[in-house]
C-alpha cells in the first residue's frame, strides 16, 4: 500500500484553523478548506511511485482490479476529501448522469471551453456525495414544506417578501417551490439587496430558527441566495452523523469539519452565495422540486466491526472502524481499490503509521490490516 501526501486546497470558505487542528500543526493563517485524496486530475495525492493518477494509468487492472474497471473505467471513481467549512459554501445542485452526459455533450458541440468560467458541466459524470461530520457540522439540504418556508419569512415581518409567502401558501408544492426560486433568482439584483439587508436584520432579531441565515447573510450580504437558502433544511450533524446529498438536491455546507466522498465529478450548477456563474435556466431544469426530510445518516455495525453509511450509488462506499486499545487487528483486503484515512487516534494500516489527517491508498487485492487504537475511515467502490 502507498502513504498518500496530499493537497490541501485554499478555497476563501475554508477553516484556518480546522484542518491544522486535525493534522496537529501550525495554522498558516491561510484558509485551508478541503485536503483531496485520490486521482483527481486537478490535485492528485502523491506517493512514492508517483502520483496517484500516474500510477493507476500505469496498470489499472493492476491497481483498481478488474470488477472496477469493468464497471467504471481504468481511473478511481471516486474522490474523498477532509472538508473544513469557515464560512458558508455556495448553494448548489448536482446532476444526474443522464442530465450530466446531455449537458457535457451539448456544451462540447458548442465549443464551449472547459476552463470558461459560465460553463456548467465539466465532464460527463453524475456527483453524488456523503459528508460525514467530524465535529458538529451546520448544512443546508432538500427543500422544506411550502407551508414551513412560508412561516420562516412570514415571520421576518418583510413587505418585499409577501408574494412569495402568499405563493408558497395558494400552490401545490412543485408549482410553489419552482416559482419562489424563480422569482428569487430572476429578481432585480438592486431591489433584492435592500430586501436581503431587512431579512438580515430581522433574522439576527428573531434568532433560533433564523439564526443560521443571519449568520450566511453576514458572509454574502445583498445576495438573493440568502432567501433561497430559507426554503431549505437547516441541519445541524453531531460527530459520527452524515448526510447524502443526492442529484438535484439544493444544498450547501456552512460550517465544520467533516469527511467528504463524492463520484469524481466536477459538475455544480449554483443557485446562490457566490460571486460564481449562475444559470438559471439550467439550474431550474436540474432542481428537483419536492419537500424532504434531509435523512440524516447514522452508520450500521457489522459484526466484524465495520460501521457503514449506506448510500445508493456504486461509485463509493464509506465506512468507518472505531479500534479500541489493545483490540485485535482488522483484516481489510479487497478485490477494490481503497483508501484508509486515520481521524483520531493512531493507526496502523499494514507497514505505515497513521495519525489523524494521514492516509493511504491499498490496491486492489492488496493485503490490508489495520490496528491500534483510533478510527479509520475506509473509502472503496461497489462491484
Amino acid at each position: 500500500m502507498d502513504r498518500l501526501d496530499n493537497t490541501v486546497r485554499p478555497y476563501a470558505w475554508g477553516s484556518t484553523t480546522a484542518i491544522p487542528a486535525l493534522l496537529g500543526v501550525e495554522p498558516t493563517g491561510q484558509p485551508q478548506a478541503e485536503m483531496w485524496m485520490g486521482a483527481h486530475p486537478g490535485a492528485p495525492s502523491r506517493t512514492a511511485r508517483g502520483t496517484l493518477l500516474e500510477v493507476i494509468e500505469a496498470a489499472p487492472e493492476r491497481e483498481l482490479g478488474a470488477g472496477t474497471v469493468a464497471k467504471f473505467g481504468p481511473r478511481l471513481p471516486f474522490l474523498l476529501k477532509i472538508l473544513a467549512a469557515g464560512a458558508p459554501l455556495s448553494l448548489q445542485v448536482h446532476p444526474d448522469l443522464t442530465q450530466a452526459r446531455a449537458g457535457y455533450e451539448d456544451e462540447e458541440r458548442r465549443g464551449v471551453p472547459v476552463s470558461a468560467p459560465h460553463r456548467n458541466y465539466k465532464d460527463a459524470n453524475h456527483k453524488p456525495e456523503l459528508i460525514c461530520a467530524l465535529t458538529e457540522f451546520d448544512g443546508l439540504c432538500g427543500f422544506r414544506a411550502p407551508a414551513e418556508a412560508a412561516a420562516l419569512l412570514d415571520a421576518l415581518g418583510v413587505g418585499s417578501l409577501k408574494p412569495y409567502v402568499d405563493l408558497l401558501r395558494a400552490h401545490p408544492e412543485e408549482a410553489a417551490l419552482r416559482e419562489v426560486l424563480t422569482a428569487i433568482l430572476g429578481a432585480d439584483r438592486e431591489e433584492m439587496a435592500g430586501t436581503v439587508a431587512e431579512a438580515a436584520a430581522a433574522c439576527d432579531r428573531l434568532a433560533g430558527d433564523h439564526a443560521p441565515y443571519a449568520g450566511i447573510a453576514h458572509h454574502y450580504p445583498g445576495d438573493p441566495g440568502v432567501i433561497a437558502a430559507m426554503l431549505l433544511n437547516h441541519v445541524r450533524l453531531q460527530p459520527g452523523e452524515a448526510l447524502f446529498l443526492g442529484a438535484g438536491i439544493p444544498h450547501a455546507y456552512l460550517s465544520g469539519l467533516g469527511v467528504e466522498i463524492m463520484a469524481n465529478s466536477d459538475n455544480v450548477l449554483r443557485c446562490g452565495l457566490t460571486p460564481k456563474h449562475v444559470d438559471v435556466p439550467e439550474l431550474l431544469r436540474v432542481v428537483r422540486f419536492e419537500a424532504a426530510d434531509p435523512g440524516v445518516l447514522r452508520p450500521e455495525a457489522s459484526p466484524e466491526g465495520e460501521e457503514v453509511y449506506e448510500t445508493p450509488v456504486d461509485e463509493f462506499r464509506l465506512s468507518r472502524y472505531v479500534l479500541p486499545e489493545g483490540g485485535a487487528a482488522r483484516e481489510l483486503t479487497l478485490a477494490a481499490p481503497q483508501i484508509l484515512l486515520c481521524t483520531a487516534g493512531t493507526v496502523r494500516a499494514g507497514e505505515h503509521e497513521l495519525t489523524p489527517g494521514h492516509s493511504v491508498f491499498v490496491p486492489a487485492g492488496e493485503k490490508a490490516e489495520v490496528s491500534g487504537a483510533g478510527t479509520v475511515f475506509r473509502a472503496t467502490v461497489v462491484v
